[in-house]
């Protein structure tokens, strides 16, 4: 439908997990490894940031602004991009800056990100007053919203359903559910839309991160006003609703990047059965989700699982003691 800048290697991996499977031996679990997805340590946000750095050279920007969390895997993916693209990048992330920097953030620095620390936001609240000061500076800057979500970013997980799609034809797998971690809610939106325009048949288990302050009126908006994009640009004959992409909050009472003994079990689970690693914010949280469904049977027995691993692992060296 639209350009995009190459940043990423795909296809990304599926992987069946062999030693988890026998653990849970009533499911057949698999892993689409888009944490391999190259670009500084990889993960989702290389997906939406194809389209979304290939707006803004389209546009004629020369400097992009986008905001998250100190730790944010999306503000690091995307300072590789500029860095790219030849563009320059400023963070604005929350909080105030640290004696040391570490994990995402270390990262984020040494990509040539200008940071710009915001106190209590961290989603983007002040994007107007750094927009208007770049402008100010003859700069011509473009906002990438949080967590790349809008529905240029959706584009590069309906892409990712297409990618899934044809390694389930090859590799013979039928999924009948897909989980993965949901927060600022522009990949869930493109697994929805690419679901709907390629006909996947499995259902999608969005696992909430955010506290439930967050999980409010606002993130179903947004997820209704990027699948209504979606469906008048690609012609789809359906009408969105709340229910067809409504989250599992059940596991985010502690709060955003909030580590708990969830987390904890669900990272070591995974390390010690496949050698893969989880971040503690997302998919730490979303396999723990996941994990606690198959064992109180809340899925089908004899379903096939996939769980969509979306990245993060630098902010596992943010989070040392709480995981040792």
């Amino acid at each position: 439908m639209n350009s995009k800048f190459p940043l990423g290697f795909y296809p990304t991996p599926l992987e069946k997990l062999k030693n988890l499977s026998k653990m849970f031996s009533n499911y057949t679990i698999y892993m689409k490894r888009d944490d391999q997805t190259g670009l500084a340590t990889g993960g989702n946000k290389t997906r939406k940031l194809e389209y979304l750095i290939q707006d803004a050279l389209n546009k004629n920007c020369d400097t992009i602004i986008t905001a998250g969390a100190q730790q944010s895997n999306h503000c690091r993916q995307t300072a590789a991009a500029c860095v790219k693209a030849n563009l320059d990048c400023h963070l604005l992330l929350g909080g105030f800056e640290p004696e040391t920097y570490n994990g995402n953030l270390f990262l984020s620095k040494k990509l040539n990100a200008n940071i710009h620390f915001t106190g209590d936001n961290r989603k983007g609240e002040d994007f107007e007053i750094l927009y208007n000061k770049l402008s100010k500076q003859g700069l011509k800057p473009y906002i990438i919203p949080y967590g790349g979500s809008n529905f240029f970013g959706s584009l590069g997980y309906v892409d990712a359903v297409k990618e899934l799609k044809k390694q389930l034809k090859v590799q013979n797998i039928k999924i009948d559910a897909i989980f993965f971690a949901s927060s600022s809610g522009g990949t869930q939106a493109g697994i929805h839309l690419g679901k709907l325009i390629y006909n996947l048949k499995a259902k999608l288990y969005p696992i909430s991160v955010d506290k439930n302050d967050f999980i409010d009126e606002s993130i179903y908006k947004k997820l209704t006003s990027i699948v209504e994009e979606g469906i008048e640009k690609f012609n789809l004959n359906t009408t969105p609703s709340h229910k067809d992409y409504q989250l599992i909050e059940d596991y985010n009472n502690a709060g955003y990047g909030v580590v708990t003994k969830q987390e904890v079990e669900a990272i070591d689970l995974l390390a010690k059965t496949e050698g893969i690693l989880l971040d503690p914010v997302y998919t730490g949280r979303a396999f723990y989700g996941m994990i606690d469904m198959l064992q109180h049977h809340k899925i089908k027995e004899n379903s096939t699982i996939l769980f969509w691993h979306t990245g993060g692992t630098p902010a596992l060296f943010n989070h040392i003691k709480e995981l040792s």
